[in-house]
C-alpha cells in the first residue's frame, strides 16, 4: 500500500486539518500490558517493560479468531505521532470488527478513540473519502466524532507498515436500550444523515456494493458445509446443514430477484452508511449522541439503508444458543423505527415494496461471510446460527404482508 500522505492533495489537507486543539505526549510514559483483557498503559512506572498479553484458547475443533490487538512496539510508536499528553490509561475498546482493534485513551485533556482499520477498509482513498465525509457532517452538526490530526503533518490518518491509523475524540453515551423513544430517533437520525450527505461533494466515492446481489454472499453459501464440517454440533446433521444452506441460497436468490423486478438498478444512488445498527451508535437522553464507523459508507439507494435499519433494530437475540433464539422479530420496534425515518425523510413507494426482500438479503449477507470465513459467527458456532438464520428468514416471508401492511401506509 502506498503512503495515503501522497495520495491526497493540499486542498485535502487543508479540509481535514484542525479538527481538534493540540494535545502533548509526554515521552516518559511507558507502556505495559498486562492481563488478558487487552492492552493497559500505566503512567511512569520506573522500569516498566512490555508483556505481551496472553491469548485466550478455544478446546472447541473450529478456530473460532481472536479480536485482533496492537502490540506493544506498535502502539509505542503510533502514539508518538500525536500530542495526546500523558497517557494515564488504555481498555481495549471491544466493539465493532474483530480485524479493527481499538483502544480507549484516558489523558488529562480528555478520552481518545485510537483505532487500526481493518484490511480490504484501508484504502487511502476510502479512508480519505470517509474523512472527508466526518468533516462535512460535523460541520452540519451531525452527531459524529472528531479526527485528530498527527503532531507533524496534521494528517487525518496515519500509515504506518502497510496499516492505517485514525485516531478519534471519545464521545460519551450509552448503549442501546432497545426502547421505543431511542428506536425512533435512530430512524429519524438517519433520515437526516441521508439528507445531509445529498450535499457532499467528493472526487472519488466508493464502489457500489451492498448486501444486495451479491455473488460472495452465493458462493460463501456453498463453502458452509466445509468450514463448519470440523465443529462439534454439526457431527450427525450434515445433511442438515447442507438442507440449511440449499434452503438459504434459493430464499437469497428469490429475495434478490423480486428486488430487480421492482427496478432497483434503475434506483438513485447516495451515499450510504452501509452498517446502520444499534452497536455503531451511542445514546443519551433517549437520542442518539453519535454515530460511529463509517467504514462501510458507499453508494447505493438509500432503501438499502434503510432495510438494514429496520432489520437491526427489531431482531432479537438472546445470551444463549442462537438455534433457541426466538424466530420472531418485534414488530413494534421495526414500525417505530420507519415511522422515524418518515418523519424526516421519504421513500418512494415502490421501494418500500422491496424492503421485507432486502432485508432477507441484509441478514443472509451478515451471516454468511464469517461463517464461511471461519465456521463460526464471533463467537457463537456457525451451526447454530444457521439454524437460526433459516428461522428468522422463513418468520420475515410468512409475516410479509403484515409487514407491508404499514409499510404502504
Amino acid at each position: 500500500m502506498g503512503s495515503a500522505h501522497q495520495a491526497m492533495d493540499d486542498s485535502a489537507r487543508r479540509r481535514l486539518g484542525g479538527l481538534s486543539p493540540p494535545h502533548r505526549l509526554d515521552g516518559s510514559a511507558k507502556i505495559e500490558f498486562v492481563g488478558l483483557g487487552g492492552p493497559t498503559l500505566r503512567r511512569n512506572r520506573p522500569g516498566a517493560r512490555c508483556v505481551a498479553a496472553r491469548s485466550r484458547r478455544t478446546k472447541h475443533p473450529t478456530v473460532i479468531p481472536e479480536r485482533e490487538r496492537f502490540s506493544p512496539s506498535e502502539l509505542a510508536v503510533v502514539l508518538s505521532h500525536y500530542d495526546l499528553g500523558v497517557i494515564e490509561s488504555a481498555k481495549e475498546y471491544a466493539r465493532g470488527s474483530r480485524r479493527s482493534p481499538k483502544l480507549l485513551l484516558h489523558t488529562p485533556s480528555g478520552r481518545f478513540l485510537l483505532k487500526r482499520r481493518a484490511q480490504g477498509r484501508d484504502l487511502p482513498e476510502r479512508v480519505l473519502f470517509a474523512h472527508q465525509l466526518l468533516q462535512h457532517l460535523r460541520q452540519r452538526r451531525f452527531p459524529v466524532p472528531a479526527l485528530v490530526t498527527t503532531r507533524d503533518t496534521q494528517e487525518s490518518m496515519l500509515v504506518r507498515q502497510d496499516h492505517v491509523y485514525e485516531l478519534f475524540e471519545y464521545v460519551k453515551g450509552d448503549r442501546y436500550n432497545g426502547s421505543l423513544e431511542e428506536t425512533e430517533h435512530a430512524g429519524k437520525t438517519l433520515a437526516r444523515f441521508h439528507r445531509i450527505v445529498g450535499e457532499f461533494e467528493s472526487a472519488w466515492f466508493p464502489t457500489a456494493r451492498s448486501f444486495h446481489a451479491a455473488d460472495s454472499v452465493k458462493s460463501g453459501l456453498n463453502s458452509i458445509p466445509t468450514t463448519t464440517a470440523s465443529h462439534d454440533s454439526v457431527a450427525g446433521h450434515e445433511a442438515e446443514l447442507l438442507g440449511i444452506t440449499q434452503e438459504l441460497y434459493e430464499r437469497y436468490e428469490e429475495a434478490t430477484a423480486a428486488v430487480n423486478r421492482l427496478g432497483f438498478s434503475q434506483w438513485p444512488e447516495w451515499i450510504t452508511h452501509g452498517d446502520w445498527h444499534p452497536g455503531n451508535m451511542l445514546f443519551a437522553g433517549g437520542k442518539v449522541a453519535v454515530v460511529l464507523d463509517f467504514d462501510s459508507a458507499r453508494m447505493n439507494p438509500r432503501v438499502t439503508d434503510v432495510a438494514n435499519g429496520l432489520l437491526q433494530f427489531s431482531i432479537l437475540r438472546s445470551e444463549g444458543d442462537p438455534s433457541e433464539w426466538p424466530e420472531f422479530f418485534d414488530l413494534t420496534r421495526m414500525r417505530r423505527f420507519f415511522a422515524g425515518y418518515l418523519a424526516r425523510g421519504e421513500l418512494p413507494r415502490q421501494q418500500r415494496q422491496a424492503m421485507p426482500e432486502l432485508m432477507i438479503e441484509s441478514m443472509v449477507a451478515e451471516c454468511v461471510f464469517p461463517i464461511a470465513a471461519t465456521g463460526s459467527f464471533g463467537h457463537m458456532p456457525g451451526f447454530g446460527v444457521l439454524q437460526m438464520l433459516r428461522r428468522k428468514v422463513r418468520w420475515l416471508l410468512n409475516n410479509r404482508q403484515r409487514i407491508m401492511s404499514w409499510l404502504m401506509e
